[in-house]
């Protein structure tokens, strides 16, 4: 299958690039730089000249492709909502060129953008909030607007990615302790987060785009949720400073952008994903990669 995959020099996107193409696809991916297309050539995969910004050129990718990942998106958290609206009409760019046909689509969200409720554990079947709430459902309601007009589009919800050297939301979490002297939660640190190894993720996404069906939801979860102070109490041991629990009042200041993060409980199951994709993570955990690398 000649797959398009956006952000395939990513973080996550080089895992599936890798995993892609070990499982016998072509890959396309979208390239912005000469850099960008050098390391796809490292990677056996072929670049297509574009940007997120250039509707065309994704949908003159997506046009020849047979299937496409979209894991690109831009984190810069000054324009957050701005660029959560610039991702629905990516996704609605590359649905256009793939609409009239079977060809999968599979779209990245988030696994706390569910319907959720407070203490309940998510499932693939809660349907994504409501984006005037939270911004980052956008690219699952362009998703889902696609699988109604008869597009071949899914969703991938993501936790927290990690490997030894990156960790999600987590990566910023360290730096943030190493320049403080602290590692914060707020309160008791009973909120918890979901997470997956990257490695995982990345075979989740071949899954998906190999056996998904039309407007399903996968959830890309290993650990259903860890406690953030676990998490901060982790970090302190990696980084050498003490853990501490700080008030909501403090958060802000103490965690600036990340702190409209700190506090939410998302737990999260991927049973369904487990048994509709016959998905089986066997990475290592959240815990134990974030201590791996050490100090």
């Amino acid at each position: 299958m000649r797959v398009f995959v956006t952000g395939a020099t990513g973080f996550v996107g080089t895992a599936v690039t890798a995993e892609l193409v070990g499982a016998g696809h072509q890959v396309v991916g979208l390239a912005r730089s000469t850099a960008g297309a050098e390391a796809l050539a490292a990677l056996g995969a072929q670049a297509h000249p574009g940007s997120l910004e250039d509707l065309a050129s994704l949908e003159a990718g997506a046009a020849k492709a047979d299937g496409v990942i979209h894991l690109a998106f831009n984190h810069d958290f000054s324009t957050y909502q701005a660029n959560c609206e610039d991702d629905r009409r990516v996704v609605a760019a590359l649905a256009a060129a793939l609409s009239g046909s079977d060809r999968p689509l599979v779209v990245t969200s988030g696994t706390g953008m569910s319907t959720a409720g407070p203490g309940r554990t998510a499932t693939e079947d809660d349907p994504p909030a409501n984006s005037a709430l939270l911004p980052r459902a956008a690219s699952e309601e362009a998703a889902q607007a696609a699988a109604a007009q008869g597009v071949n589009a899914s969703v991938v919800r993501l936790p927290q990615v990690h490997d030894t050297q990156k960790h999600g939301l987590i990566t910023y979490a360290i730096d943030l302790a190493r320049a403080k002297g602290v590692s914060a939660f707020v309160g008791e640190g009973a909120n918890r987060w979901t997470a997956a190894h990257v490695g995982d993720v990345a075979r989740l996404y071949r899954l998906a785009l190999e056996r998904g069906e039309r407007g399903a939801r996968y959830h890309a979860i290993a650990e259903e949720g860890i406690a953030m102070r676990a998490i901060a109490e982790a970090v302190g041991r990696r980084v050498g400073v003490p853990a501490r629990s700080i008030t909501p009042e403090e958060a802000p200041a103490h965690f600036g952008w990340m702190a409209m993060f700190a506090t939410h409980d998302v737990p999260a199951s991927s049973a369904l994903t487990r048994e509709k994709l016959g998905w089986t993570p066997v990475g290592p955990g959240l815990i134990a990669d974030i201590e791996a690398a050490g100090a």
